[in-house]
Formats: structure tokens, C-alpha cells, sequence
């Protein structure tokens, strides 16, 4: 089975991994964490062109820690998209404020900016676009807007690490970004996220949040948790992001390949203006309807290829989320995403006969 994606380990992580344990230092609850994590930082600071990285335990601490550090509290309405993964909203929730659901551009599965403008109260105090699949968000009309009304945005680019909006990396545009380094990702730590600011007030209070709000230990001064990424971690995460230009490079030629080949076909591509550069963590397509997307994933993953629907159900139509009152919702074009999209496998183990022969099985079947 070639799968959706796929961590792409080798002897150099496994020998960091051993030099972490050798070491014995396995954490460091200071404020400003242990070599390994002050290494990755710093490193991932760099490639990224911002002013500091802040690493946690998960993309989805990334998204809590980065509400709790503006001051998002009860009372409080954060603007999110309901067609993307649950964390985004749950982080909301974690808070005590209160997700407002909008729906996305049917061509770009990102925010629709006339629907997060259509959202905003008196109560709204900050957004969160998500650059979803890999493809950055329309950052300058989401930034003109929550400039208008006094928002925080906090960019959720934890699909979208090494993606480029108008020159600039994904996650560095809001007031906060965020990134996830779960195994899935075009790169990984094993479990693990980062905090991307450059204002330096705020990239302390959040290493302060990281670990229960102290400053030199045992002095806890505003509220915080165990957020920590531990020193093996930190120590993956260093071999991977000096892999990560050439991981990147390998998804983009993948894609390409598959784009060209599908050119011709009834499945609607990804769209990518040309002032964006998208990171192919996912290479989604549309179907005409839910039978026809169905009836090709079944066609893929009977020849041993893991298509896979990211995301079945919106947000707002999840079990949880229905039972606190959002069920009723009208966003149609995340329930029509929701029933036609499809994402295949170009992550850097992909041959280029693997895409040749997913091209041919989604030609015969929507033909």
C-alpha cells in the first residue's frame, strides 16, 4: 500500500535520537528548554525568516498556547473554518471562547473572505485561517479586514510548512503562526508543533505558557501547562528540517507530474495563483459528486494506493459539535467539499510510476 503520507526516517534521526539518550538530558523544564530544543529553534527560526520558534508538544498545543498568549478568554468569538481538521475549533474551545463557523472558497478550500467579513460581532477578537492541504490562505484581504475591526489573526500553517504567500513563509504572516510536526507532515518530530512570532514581548509570554507560566522555575506568574517538546523531539526534528528543502522539492515534482497527467480529466485540480507556492502536503482533487468520489477511492486503494477524504464530515456536523448547537449550520460549500474531494499520495516516496499509474485509474474511472 503506497499511503497517503508516510515519515521518512533514517540512520541520522535513530543516531540523534541515541545522542539525546546518552546525554540524559530527556527534557528541560527551564523557560528556554534544553540544547536540543534551543538548536531547533533556533534553526527553524531561520528557515522559516521569522523572529523567533517557539517548539510545543503538537501542533494543536501550537494553536491553544497561541489563543491563551492574546488573551482569548470566555466571552470571547474566534472566527474559524468549519472544513479542516477538528483542532483548529478545539483549541477555541479549550479556552473557554466560542468557535464562529464560516465557510471556505469552493476553489481553494480555504477561508471565504466574505464569509469570515459577514461573521464578525462585537465579540469577534481573532480569526484563524488555516492554509489547508499546503496551500497558503489570501492573507493580505484576511489582514486588511481584521485591521478594520481590530482582530488578531493566528494562521493556522499546520498543513503549510515551507508554502509561500507572496514571497513569505506560511505561518509567518498573522499575529502568530503555527505549525505541526506529526508524523504525517512533510516533516516530523514524532509528536510536535512550533509558535511562530516576531514580537519579542510576545514570543516570551509564550514560553512562559509552555511551561506553567514560570520564568526561572517554581514562580508560576500567569497561567501556562506542560507544553514542552522533549529533547529526542527536538533532536528529529533537527535532522528533518535540514532534509525538509529537498522533501519539498521532491512533493512539488510529484505534483507536477500528476497535475499534467490529470489535465485533461473530469476531476477538478488544485488551483494555485501564481504569487503562491503550495507545499503539497496534499494533492486534492474534486470529484462531480460523492458516488463518483467514492467509487474512485475504491478503485485506488483495491490497487494498493490510500486515497483518502480529508474531511468527511465539517466541524460543525461532528458528534461534539452538534450536540453544542452548531449542527444546524448552513455552509454548503464545506458539505460539498466534504462529499467530493480526494487527496492522494505525492509525498517524496512516491515513484514516478506510482503517479503514472494513479493517473490512469482516475482516468478510466471518471471517463
Amino acid at each position: 500500500m503506497i499511503p497517503i503520507n508516510k515519515p521518512i526516517i533514517s540512520n541520522e534521526e535513530k543516531e540523534m535520537v541515541i545522542k539525546v539518550l546518552e546525554s540524559g538530558i530527556l527534557t528541560n523544564p527551564s523557560i528556554e528548554g534544553g540544547p536540543f530544543v534551543r538548536e531547533f529553534e533556533k534553526e527553524l527560526a531561520n528557515f522559516m525568516k521569522v523572529k523567533d520558534a517557539i517548539v510545543v508538544n503538537s501542533g494543536t498545543a501550537a494553536l491553544q498556547i497561541a489563543l491563551m498568549a492574546l488573551g482569548i478568554k470566555p466571552g470571547d468569538e474566534v472566527i474559524v473554518p468549519s472544513f479542516t481538521f477538528v483542532a483548529t475549533a478545539n483549541a477555541v474551545i479549550l479556552v473557554g471562547a466560542k468557535p464562529i463557523f464560516v465557510d471556505i472558497d469552493i476553489e481553494t478550500y480555504n477561508i471565504d473572505i466574505k464569509s469570515f467579513k459577514n461573521a464578525i460581532t462585537k465579540r469577534t477578537k481573532a480569526v484563524i485561517p488555516v492554509d489547508l492541504y499546503g496551500l497558503p490562505v489570501e492573507m493580505d484581504e484576511i489582514r486588511e479586514i481584521a485591521n478594520e475591526y481590530g482582530l488578531f489573526i493566528i494562521e493556522d500553517a499546520c498543513q503549510a510548512q515551507g508554502a509561500i504567500y507572496k514571497g513569505r513563509m506560511a505561518g509567518t504572516i498573522g499575529d502568530i503562526g503555527c505549525l505541526s510536526f506529526y508524523p504525517g507532515k512533510v516533516m516530523t518530530t514524532g509528536e510536535g508543533g512550533a509558535i511562530l512570532v516576531n514580537n519579542d514581548e510576545l514570543g516570551r509570554k509564550i514560553r512562559m505558557i509552555r511551561t506553567h507560566g514560570q520564568i526561572k522555575g517554581y514562580d508560576s506568574v500567569i497561567l501556562g501547562g506542560n507544553f514542552r517538546m522533549s529533547e529526542i523531539n527536538a533532536a528529529i526534528g533537527l535532522v528533518q528540517l535540514r532534509k525538509l528543502p529537498s522533501f519539498l522539492e521532491k512533493r512539488a515534482k510529484n505534483a507536477k507530474l500528476l497535475m499534467k497527467l490529470l489535465e485533461d480529466s473530469n476531476v477538478i485540480l488544485p488551483k494555485i495563483p501564481d504569487y503562491s507556492i503550495h507545499n503539497w502536503y496534499l494533492f486534492t482533487i474534486r470529484l462531480r459528486n460523492e458516488k463518483e468520489r467514492d467509487y474512485v477511492r475504491e478503485k485506488l486503494l483495491k490497487e494498493g494506493i490510500q486515497a483518502t477524504v480529508y474531511y468527511p464530515t465539517p466541524i460543525h456536523k461532528l458528534p461534539y459539535y452538534k450536540s453544542i448547537g452548531y449542527g444546524d449550520l448552513n455552509l454548503p460549500n464545506s458539505e460539498l467539499a466534504s462529499k467530493t474531494v480526494l487527496s492522494l499520495p505525492v509525498h517524496p516516496l512516491v515513484k514516478e510510476e506510482d503517479i503514472e499509474k494513479m493517473s490512469k485509474i482516475i482516468l478510466s474511472s471518471t471517463s
